[in-house]
């Protein structure tokens, strides 16, 4: 008998919303409320609301937590102040990224790791295989509900849900808010090139601050979003999704991500290839493509051509609702992988012209930027 796919506490809310369900990642999410072009212009002009309980939370304490953490991550921990957080990644034993995370350190020897939904599992194993030294990790994902109110008036959202006596985090900040029910934990990070929060609570909380945040955020036009906005949005940013863009066989030199791979720290588990890379330089990198207005959008594992030979394949794609085309990630081989370097992308048998591109493809009005 096939399992069934996990409903997160919000489940039942987005079944009575209407929203349109599918499987993800062993999770059953929404796809859509209104409609994903609907969503993604709410995010990107006003505000919208993501369920995000599919995602797991790791923690780890005790006085070796930080030194065993920057063994495990390419980050370097040791930069975490109480209520901060950062991206960073795991690898494995070559060198190829096993999942990103966002770390937070909740204050000296106590961090929370935001990790993927499919790799919940995977990584606790990794993480509590190579457990050394005097340290706990325990994972706590059953416990927490987590949404994402993401876009330029999000900020706004929260003060008049909360009041203007609380401090919201800074870029990067974790705020522990002490209300009943509680704790509820607010992050700033965000997946969607926008100003947004991160709001983790108790799972039994979640219908109840999902409800509360909707209504704060009525008169400011907010949205409830699934999935397929998500990606829209995250891919407009230039964000990688792991299992896509990110996999065991790719560093996260090849993925542009060296500026979260600290190397003064000293070892960390796959360092030799990426000291390799750094020494003799990586022969791929992802890059993105820009197709012509008229293209239809490419998708997943579409072929990519440069002079009429192939030359990789595309990792995710999309139509893009802000640029109104379609738009990509893949691998190319590092000569191809200059602004404007032409090429063409295979779909349903016909090749289109493309663009390599610098992500992220779009960026926000400096004037919406975070504090």
């Amino acid at each position: 008998m096939e399992d069934l796919p996990k409903r997160t506490p919000l489940s039942a809310v987005h079944e009575a919303s209407g929203a349109r369900m599918m499987e993800f990642g062993g999770w059953w999410m929404p796809v859509q409320y209104k409609g994903i072009l609907d969503e993604h212009r709410a995010v990107r002009s006003a505000a919208g609301l993501f369920d995000i309980s599919h995602m797991g939370q790791l923690l780890v304490g005790g006085k070796d937590s930080e030194a065993w953490l920057n063994a495990m991550l390419t980050n370097d921990v040791r930069h975490l102040g109480d209520g901060q957080g950062q991206y960073t990644l795991l690898l494995n034993e070559q060198g190829g990224v096993i999942d990103d995370l966002i770390i937070y350190r909740i204050e000296a020897n106590s961090y929370f790791l935001v990790v993927n939904a499919s790799m919940i599992e995977a990584d606790f194993q990794w993480l509590q295989s190579r457990i050394a030294g005097h340290l706990t990790l325990v994972n706590q994902s059953d416990q927490w509900a987590g949404l994402a109110l993401q876009g330029p008036r999000a900020q706004d959202v929260l003060r008049l849900l909360l009041g203007n006596q609380v401090e919201l985090p800074v870029r990067n900040g974790l705020l522990s808010l002490p209300v009943p029910n509680g704790p509820v934990l607010i992050a700033r990070t965000g997946y969607t090139g926008e100003d947004g929060f991160e709001w983790f609570c108790p799972a039994n909380t979640a219908a109840l601050w999902w409800n509360k945040i909707l209504d704060a955020g009525h008169s400011f036009e907010i949205l409830p979003c699934g999935l397929g906005a998500r990606d829209t949005l995250r891919l407009e940013a230039g964000f990688p999704l792991n299992g896509s863009d990110l996999s065991p066989t790719h560093s996260p030199l090849e993925a542009g991500l060296s500026s979260f791979v600290k190397f003064d720290k000293g070892d960390f588990i796959g360092r030799v290839r990426l000291d390799t890379e750094r020494s003799e330089g990586v022969k791929r990198k992802l890059v993105g493509l820009l197709m012509g207005e008229k293209t239809p959008p490419p998708r997943p594992h579409y072929p990519v051509f440069h002079s009429g030979s192939p030359v990789g394949e595309t990792t995710s794609g999309s139509l893009s609702p802000t640029l109104g085309s379609g738009i990509a990630m893949a691998y190319l081989p590092s000569d191809m992988t200059t602004p404007g370097t032409p090429v063409e992308v295979e779909i349903r048998g016909r090749r289109f012209p493309a663009t390599v591109a610098k992500r992220p493809m779009y960026r926000r009005p400096k004037t919406a930027a975070a504090v």
